[in-house]
């Protein structure tokens, strides 16, 4: 899985590693994060995050915000052009795992396919449409107000 998001990474000319891509993943997912609990999620020291998210900040696909209730922590949420680039790659990652399936000559039961999307789970990720379904609003502005504009502005928001 690991080499097809490489590969996928590579056939969209993103200009991100593996573990930036992961991060990108992470806030599709699971939407805008504090970035202490995104560290901790990783696996990471504080400080690679920030400086991780450093690098995702200048290219525009990640965003840091403040929420009004909790001015101390910092949020990490996705750019509609970091949105865009996951799931690009998680489109074309799909592709080629439906084509090896259709190679491979396997069809799998509803039996299978549950026991898949629980496997899924168990390794903390969400089955296929709700990653989707999550991923439609991952980079919509955060409490009514756009979190970049808020950024460059030097405004915390919320």
């Amino acid at each position: 899985m690991v080499a097809l998001a490489a590969r996928n990474l590579a056939a969209v000319d993103a200009d991100v590693t593996l573990s930036q891509y992961r991060t990108l993943v992470l806030l599709a997912g699971g939407g805008p994060q504090r970035s202490a609990a995104l560290a901790k999620e990783l696996g990471v020291a504080p400080s690679t995050l920030t400086r991780m998210c450093d690098r995702l900040v200048r290219k525009s696909l990640v965003q840091r915000f403040h929420r009004h209730n909790d001015r101390r922590s910092i949020w990490l949420g996705l750019t509609p052009a970091g949105r865009d680039l996951v799931g690009m790659v998680m489109t074309a990652r799909r592709h080629e795992i439906e084509a090896l399936v259709r190679a491979a000559g396997l069809a799998a039961t509803g039996a299978q396919l549950e026991l898949l999307h629980a496997f899924v789970r168990a390794a903390g990720e969400l089955p296929d449409e709700e990653w989707w379904r999550c991923w439609r609003t991952s980079a919509d502005p955060v409490d009514g107000a756009h979190a970049m504009r808020a950024a460059r502005n030097g405004v915390a928001f919320g």
